[in-house]
């Protein structure tokens, strides 16, 4: 449809407000949503595909807002509508989908000469002095192949082994820069290969997100985009700055001579192409567009990694015709990898456990040691000032240890002076305070971030070592409202937990046991839980051998805060923290809400010993009538030591009921013995150690370790 089509009112001067949607009948409602169709349609191919939006985004909104009050009013929604890009109903699995045509690999190298001797060969395959090729960015997203029919779109599957993948069309409806339906002349059917990606503007505004909510970030924009297309939930997709650009037919009902020829009737139908696609008459061209593309790389506002080179007549293609892995007429020059020096593209802060700022580097992708880094620790605000480190300063980037990403040194200025911490909490709004060098966040445990990351740890191996609950499961419990706080765990119940992606009846079960097992832990482990700063296991256990019970323990550390002194390894400076700790009003009512659901066990006094000094332990599996708390004391009393994960340190991996496979493998790998059943039991007892409970071959007992196993 046409901006000149004179019959659609929503397209020169379209209203901002309508008449009531009841007010309509359902004739008018069904003419006017087609109307509203037709023309968010033709705006979409202009702010999309030609880059000349007609209308402002205000207006645009109000006609789409509209379109989804029709449809919703008098359920008219239809699979290629526009609205269906907020999403829809979560899928339980993708199908499988065999490509119109093979979707092949290319063939490619970092090296002219290569580029050279892949044009001898087709000039000498083809008989010709010379080879007309079109060259395009080679992009760094995941590549589609979309098929329409009748000018629907019918499918979007991914590439998969190149013969067949994924039928993702309901995540790929959601992206703008898709239509759902094709412009004016096209052709009856269509297939077409497209890359969908992430921008790297909104990939570092993505990224700066998932910082400061506490999730892990992205290593890059492919990453980023994989991620995303594979989700099973619409709506998740929707939310995510994905667009794409289309730059082959794989079938088509209309013929034509030349690439080229089809790249220009692509805007015609709505199809986006890349704007820095250019046909050239010989190699040497084609070589010389891509030092040109090298030299334009930083600045275009999407990731490559190289450009392609494709044969223009598409006759010559079929004589070329193709390999097992890879179409003959194809070549991918590739770009040398970034290394080292790149760009900082913003500067995210991340809020910890304890409420720690953290400010990190958003960098433009580079390659250090072999690694993709897409950011760096600037480790504190006094290190910044230091360096003089600001957003879009060219720095060297380095590895700590080979492993954390650190800002070396800024190697050139592109900002003013120096970043600077925001003065309150991006996540909570609270004062955001230093502390010598370190910042931190005083929002305590009403902090989303810290709250988050204090769930986590109560679940982790230093805590309670809830089983399935890692930081994509507290991630999935937090953002869909189930948990807003460590109390609320308590509250979960196998409806909730089944409606959440990737949960089963029998994980959502376990979990369930777990918290239930989790009632009664251990004083040490639930100090630990607790995340107070400055205390671990290790000082936990001094704190709980000294006030016996967690009401002792937090009237001294709130009465009588020198108290805690009394313990090893707690002197005034970490006494005056776990003071502050709970003198904090938001950490105090987390606290007391916890405590309507858990009730720490008291220390009993009791005969230890060095029987299994220098000993350390893992389990995996269950212990039926024990808990985790109730084992751990028991060796750590006689010397011996609990770990969560398998190691060369490790001396026995003891393997109950339904254990895991990971910390098997681990454990064969590490060459660690593997205890089962009466095994332990039998070890314990030539120490002198009973363990409660009866052997396995007893009729009333079996022996188990509730679930310990981290997942693996």
């Amino acid at each position: 449809m046409s901006l000149a089509d004179d019959e659609n009112p929503y397209l020169r001067e379209p209203p901002t407000e309508f008449d009531p949607v009841g007010t309509l009948s359902v004739s008018e409602a069904t003419a006017q949503a087609e109307r509203l169709r037709a023309a968010i349609r033709e705006h979409d191919r202009r702010y999309y595909v030609e880059n000349e939006p007609v209308i402002a985004d205000r207006t645009y909104d109000a006609l789409f807002s509209r379109l989804v009050e029709i449809e919703e009013a008098f359920d008219l929604a239809r699979p290629d509508s526009p609205t269906r890009r907020v999403g829809g109903e979560p899928v339980e699995g993708f199908e499988t989908v065999e490509h119109v045509a093979p979707m092949l690999s290319i063939e490619g190298s970092g090296e002219a000469a290569d580029v050279r001797e892949f044009d001898e060969r087709l000039r000498r395959e083809l008989d010709r002095e010379s080879v007309t090729y079109v060259c395009e960015p080679k992009f760094d997203g995941v590549s589609m192949e979309f098929v329409y029919e009748d000018g629907r779109l019918d499918r979007a599957v991914t590439r998969g082994d190149g013969r067949e993948g994924d039928d993702v069309t309901r995540n790929v409806r959601t992206i703008a820069s898709v239509p759902g339906r094709l412009h004016g002349d096209h052709p009856d059917v269509l297939a077409v290969r497209g890359e969908v990606y992430m921008p790297r503007d909104a990939f570092q505004a993505y990224n700066r997100e998932r910082i400061e909510r506490g999730d892990e970030p992205f290593a890059n924009p492919r990453n980023a985009t994989a991620g995303t297309i594979r989700q099973l939930d619409p709506s998740v997709v929707a939310e995510r700055p994905l667009e794409v650009f289309f730059f082959d037919t794989l079938e088509s009902s209309d013929d034509a001579d030349r690439h080229r020829e089809e790249l220009d009737r692509y805007p015609e139908w709505g199809l986006r192409v890349n704007d820095r696609i250019e046909v050239t008459p010989d190699v040497e061209a084609a070589i010389e567009y891509r030092e040109r593309l090298l030299v334009d790389r930083e600045e275009l506002p999407y990731e490559i990694d190289g450009v392609v080179i494709k044969v223009d007549d598409l006759g010559a293609r079929e004589t070329l015709g193709r390999t097992a892995r890879h179409d003959r007429w194809a070549f991918a020059y590739k770009f040398p990898a970034r290394s080292e020096v790149t760009t900082v593209a913003d500067v995210a802060v991340q809020i910890g456990r304890t409420g720690r700022v953290t400010p990190v580097a958003l960098l433009d992708p580079v390659d250090v040691g072999g690694v993709t880094v897409s950011r760096a620790s600037l480790h504190n605000p006094e290190e910044i000032a230091e360096k003089n480190v600001g957003v879009g300063d060219t720095v060297r980037v380095q590895r700590a240890g080979d492993v954390i990403p650190y800002v070396e040194e800024v190697l050139e200025k592109g900002s003013e002076g120096h970043y600077e911490l925001p003065e309150v909490c991006p996540v909570c709004d609270s004062a955001i305070e230093r502390d010598g060098p370190m910042a931190f966040c005083t929002g305590g445990l009403a902090c989303d971030a810290q709250l988050r990351r204090s769930i986590e740890y109560y679940a982790g191996d230093d805590g309670l070592d809830l089983e399935g609950l890692g930081e994509k499961g507290v991630g999935q419990l937090t953002e869909s409202g189930l948990v807003d706080s460590i109390a609320d765990l308590y509250g979960l119940d196998r409806e909730s937990l089944t409606e959440l992606e990737g949960w089963g009846e029998t994980s959502a079960e376990n979990l369930l046991a777990e918290i239930e097992a989790s009632r009664a832990p251990s004083l040490v482990d639930f100090l630990s839980a607790l995340g107070i700063p400055s205390v671990g296991p290790s000082t936990a256990r001094g704190l709980a051998r000294e006030f016996g019970s967690f009401e002792a323990f937090r009237t001294a550390a709130v009465e009588e805060p020198e108290r805690l002194e009394r313990v090893e390894d707690v002197g005034g400076t970490v006494a005056n923290t776990i003071h502050e700790f709970f003198a904090n009003e938001a950490n105090a009512a987390v606290v007391d809400e916890l405590c309507d659901h858990v009730s720490p066990r008291t220390v009993e006094s009791e005969e230890g010993g060095d029987e299994l000094a220098g000993l350390t332990f893992v389990f995996t599996g269950s212990l039926e009538g024990l808990s985790r708390g109730e084992v751990r004391e028991l060796l750590e009393a006689h010397g011996g030591t609990v770990t969560g994960s398998v190691s060369g340190n490790t001396d026995y991996l003891i393997v109950g009921a339904n254990p895991g496979t990971r910390k098997r493998e681990d454990a064969a790998e590490e060459e660690v013995p593997v205890l089962e059943g009466d095994d332990f039991r039998d070890l314990l007892a030539d120490r002198g150690i009973e363990l409660p409970g009866g052997r396995e071959d007893d009729a009333d007992s079996q022996l188990s370790l509730d679930d310990w196993d981290d997942g693996g």
